[in-house]
């Protein structure tokens, strides 16, 4: 079970589609103590990987103690992160407080392009930087990246490069419409491009020597197994199933891109959320509704469920119609 923790609201990028809409830290953020005790919790729950994310997560002075905490109750400790912030110093620093894995955001191979999306100067050579400090350190990495319509024919390079350059994982997260990303909602993918996309990268996904893995776009486990490509992913969306996000205010949702709320740590034990919450609770019962309740893929797929509630006015067992199989649409195949 994985659950990730946005640790802060700063950073210090201001990218086009964060969920978040970071940029300033909240003076009502969760603190050291709040966080220790969230962690403990967590790890009662039966969790087994936390992801620190945020924001930043490395903006907060507390990161190293933080991690180490967890490392010390049994979890795994891995980070999302724009990589611009890991010096030297700090990749060494993240190993030995007990970090396995930094994810870090890649969105284009034209530096520019990059820099544009996530609204620094340099951000792309700052990245980089990033990276080799996380490979002079041991600390093992893998490459994030947001799709939309301008980077799409990016993004099987963008797997090469990853392998190329040591990353042991290549993830694709498939814009949903919440926070700044509303405000990019055109460049999102459309029902036929998308199935095309998630063709081509389970295609690449057989090519190459590392993992790939399409987020908030499910339907890759039906293209999976309809390409005859294997892949060690058995469910594609996995909200209040078993992964969940914190806010940096302590409040729990079924993932980032949902806003339904599940209770808030600050009043109520996380693992009691976690057993307990009606929205989780909801969830698990895969009652889906419209196309997804008839469809042959559903207990693999699950659609997307941040999207369901988009666009269905917050019925989160509502159908995903980001799915050219629910559509009938009929986009050509050709297995390897």
């Amino acid at each position: 079970m994985i659950v990730s923790w946005m640790t802060t609201n700063q950073c210090n990028l201001k990218c086009a589609h964060c969920y978040q809409d970071a940029e300033e830290a909240s003076d009502k953020e969760l603190t050291t103590a709040e966080g220790m005790k969230m962690i403990d919790e967590i790890a009662r729950a039966g969790f087994k990987i936390m992801i620190f994310s945020g924001g930043e997560p490395l903006m907060r002075p507390d990161i190293y103690d933080l991690v180490a905490h967890a490392a010390s109750r049994g979890l795994r400790p891995v980070f999302g992160s724009n990589g611009t912030l890991i010096t030297p110093e700090v990749a060494q620093r993240l190993r030995a407080s007990g970090a396995c894995a930094m994810g870090i955001s890649v969105d284009s191979l034209d530096a520019d392009k990059h820099d544009e999306f996530r609204g620094l100067p340099h951000a792309f050579d700052l990245t980089m930087q990033g990276i080799e400090a996380c490979k002079q350190a041991g600390l093992p990495f893998q490459l994030h990246t947001t799709v939309v319509d301008w980077n799409r024919d990016e993004v099987c390079a963008l797997t090469d490069f990853a392998e190329r350059i040591g990353a042991q994982a290549h993830y694709l997260f498939f814009l949903i419409p919440v926070g700044r990303g509303k405000y990019i909602e055109e460049t999102s993918l459309q029902v036929v491009e998308n199935e095309r996309l998630l063709q081509d990268i389970m295609r690449k996904s057989a090519e190459v020597s590392i993992e790939v893995k399409p987020t908030c776009a499910p339907q890759f486990t039906r293209i999976a197994q309809q390409l005859g490509v294997e892949t060690r992913f058995e469910r594609g969306c996995l909200a209040g199933l078993t992964y969940c996000v914190i806010g940096s205010e302590g409040l729990v949702r079924p993932c980032a891109y949902m806003t339904e709320e599940a209770g808030d740590v600050r009043t109520t034990p996380f693992d009691e959320i976690w057993r307990t919450s009606p929205v989780f609770e909801t969830l698990r019962t895969k009652a889906y509704s419209g196309a997804c309740a008839t469809c042959d893929y559903a207990q693999g797929c699950g659609g997307c469920r941040a999207r369901a509630a988009y666009y269905h006015e917050g019925d989160i067992l509502a159908q995903d119609d980001y799915c050219a199989h629910s559509k009938n649409l009929e986009v050509p195949m050709a297995s390897l």
